[in-house]
């Protein structure tokens, strides 16, 4: 199994286990992700999702550029690949609860692409970024570039596509194309999530959707997002938050 899903408490993680290949993700790795994606998501259990590699010091090459050299003169494969890529990044950027990608090692092409559709990244020192489709002569959707266009901005985001360019870990920061540099990223962003698990999940949930809302254009409430505002009001969470407050004590969501 080249993808798996474990489980530790309310934390999910999803490993990349392909270290023969850099991590490099197949059609069939492509097509396997979206639905443990989806598992975690539907466990009651989970509150948050980490991507990350089975193996230190990897994270993920991209897409695998033997199959493409394989497989791309096949109009029908073309398709399939273009779909399964874009379901990935879809079902890490919509997932309801938050993701973190925890990246140690090269970070590169759809590899990026599929750390830029997480909620946060947190990085090795050494780790590397790139999004690489000019070295290949390939193009990237729409959906990918936008995806990167939200985070870094539009100048930014046209000077990592049109030069391929890697970049370390201090340059990604700088540039915000990740969040936090920590010396063992797997293990900050498991501190991370527990921090986020601990919190009023309805409260969390709801700013992942609205902020998606923003990201996709909409600038003002609609009946959804008012009704997200006033109902929370009458959900458990609110009644523990404010029952803890006065008590002075931790609360317990």
């Amino acid at each position: 199994m080249t993808l798996r899903l474990e489980q530790d408490g309310a934390v999910a993680r999803l490993l990349i286990d392909r270290p023969d290949r850099r991590n490099a993700m197949t059609q069939a790795m492509w097509e396997a992700l979206p639905v443990l994606v989806g598992q975690a998501m539907a466990d009651d259990a989970v509150r948050v999702l980490i991507l990350a590699s089975a193996t230190p010091g990897l994270f993920c090459a991209g897409a695998d550029i033997n199959e493409f050299a394989a497989c791309s003169a096949q109009a029908d494969w073309r398709v399939a690949n273009q779909a399964a890529i874009r379901a990935s990044q879809y079902a890490l950027a919509h997932a309801p609860k938050p993701v973190i990608a925890a990246i140690d090692g090269d970070c590169v092409g759809g590899g990026c692409g599929l750390a830029i559709a997480c909620d946060l990244r947190i990085a090795a020192p050494g780790a590397r970024l790139g999004i690489t489709p000019a070295k290949l002569g390939i193009v990237y959707s729409l959906f990918d570039s936008k995806l990167l266009v939200d985070l870094v901005g539009p100048a930014r985001a046209k000077r990592i596509l049109y030069t391929g360019a890697l970049h370390g870990a201090d340059e990604a920061l700088s540039i915000g194309l990740i969040e936090e540099i920590a010396p063992d990223p797997l293990a900050a962003a498991y501190t991370l999530a527990r921090t986020i698990a601990a919190n009023a999940q309805h409260s969390v949930r709801s700013s992942k959707a609205i902020v998606r809302r923003i990201l996709e254009g909409q600038a003002d409430d609609d009946a959804t997002t008012l009704a997200l505002f006033r109902d929370a009001f009458t959900l458990p969470d609110f009644a523990e938050g404010v029952a803890a407050f006065r008590a002075k004590r931790r609360p317990d969501f």
